[in-house]
C-alpha cells in the first residue's frame, strides 16, 4: 500500500512559474532514472469550477504527458509523495482551485482510492478530500435531462470522501482542496 510522507520526496528539476508545471526524475526498479512531469490544467467544467485536472508521467513522442504508460517505480511511495506535496505547493499558491484526479482505468482509480483511505490521517489536516460521481436527471416525464447537443446530461455529484465505501463502488473522480 502506498505511504505518503511529505518529508521523502524527489527534489523538483524544473517548476514552472505558475506552479501548474513540475518536473522531476524518479528511480525505476531497472536502475534508470526517469523524468517525470506533473502538470495542472484547466478542467473546463462548469459544473466543477475552479478545478484543475492533475496530469502526470513521461511525455510521450508528441511532448504530451503519457499518463497511460506503466513503469516500474524503484520506490512508488516517494513517487506519490512527491505529486501530492506539489499538489499542496500548487493549492497552497491557488486557495480558490482544487485538484482533480481521474484514473485512467479501474486500477488506477482503485490505487488512488486505496492511497486517499490509508494516508487520511497523514493528509487530513492539510487537505479535503471529495469524491465525485456522476449523475443523469430524470425528469418527470421519464426522460433524462439533455444537453444542447440533445446528449444525456451527466452533472457531477461531489462528496465528502467516504473512507468506508467499497472498491467495487470507486468515484469516478476525486478532488484535493488545501484546508
Amino acid at each position: 500500500m502506498i505511504k505518503i510522507n511529505l518529508e521523502d520526496t524527489y527534489e523538483p528539476i524544473s517548476i514552472s512559474d505558475d506552479l501548474t508545471e513540475f518536473i522531476f526524475h524518479s528511480e525505476l526498479n531497472s536502475g534508470e532514472s526517469k523524468d517525470l512531469y506533473v502538470r495542472f490544467y484547466d478542467y473546463e467544467d462548469p459544473f466543477l469550477p475552479n478545478v484543475y485536472n492533475l496530469a502526470y508521467g513521461p511525455l510521450d513522442e508528441h511532448g504530451k504527458i503519457d499518463d497511460t504508460i506503466k513503469l516500474q517505480h524503484k520506490n512508488i511511495n516517494k513517487l506519490f509523495s512527491t505529486i501530492i506535496f506539489f499538489v499542496i505547493t500548487f493549492l497552497d499558491t491557488n486557495k480558490d482551485k482544487k485538484i482533480g484526479i481521474d484514473g485512467s482505468d479501474d486500477t488506477r482509480a482503485y490505487l488512488y482510492h486505496r492511497m486517499f483511505i490509508s494516508n487520511h490521517e497523514e493528509l487530513n489536516d492539510l487537505v479535503v478530500i471529495i469524491g465525485v460521481d456522476w449523475y443523469v436527471k430524470l425528469l418527470r416525464n421519464g426522460n433524462v435531462e439533455r444537453d444542447q447537443y440533445d446528449r444525456a446530461l451527466f452533472k457531477p455529484r461531489p462528496e465528502p470522501f467516504d473512507l468506508e465505501r467499497k472498491a467495487s463502488n470507486l468515484y469516478r473522480y476525486y478532488l484535493i482542496e488545501r484546508k
